[in-house]
């Protein structure tokens, strides 16, 4: 097996490797290089397999710890007194409305 197909193993074998091609923190150039030189068993692969995606609750934990409550019910107390001052508008703007009788075509000037 040639340099290329035993790299397209070894990548397909670590498909984290992609993440950085997406992120644009590396190419696949880079990744050849590096194992053009240092092959698979290295441990310069290690600072590229240490994120390990197979934890999404502890990211999700990490997401919800840095929320801050407070600011929540400040939004939400505004959204609320919002939606109470377009209910309170609108309920007004109907109850002032007069229904006025149209003046006859045949009668002017307060004839």
């Amino acid at each position: 097996m040639d340099k290329k197909q035993a790299f397209k193993s070894f990548v397909s074998t670590h498909p984290e490797l992609v993440n950085f091609i997406k992120n644009k923190e590396n190419t696949w150039q880079d990744f050849y290089e590096i194992y053009d030189i240092y092959g698979e068993n290295e441990s310069v692969w290690n600072k590229y397999f240490k994120k390990d995606n197979s934890e999404p609750i502890g990211e999700l934990t990490n997401l919800v710890k840095n929320i801050n409550m407070d600011n929540i019910q400040k939004h939400i107390n505004n959204a609320q007194k919002a939606v109470s001052l377009i209910q309170e508008l609108t309920s007004k703007g109907s109850s002032n409305i007069v229904a006025k009788t149209p003046r006859p075509i045949t009668k002017f000037f307060g004839d």
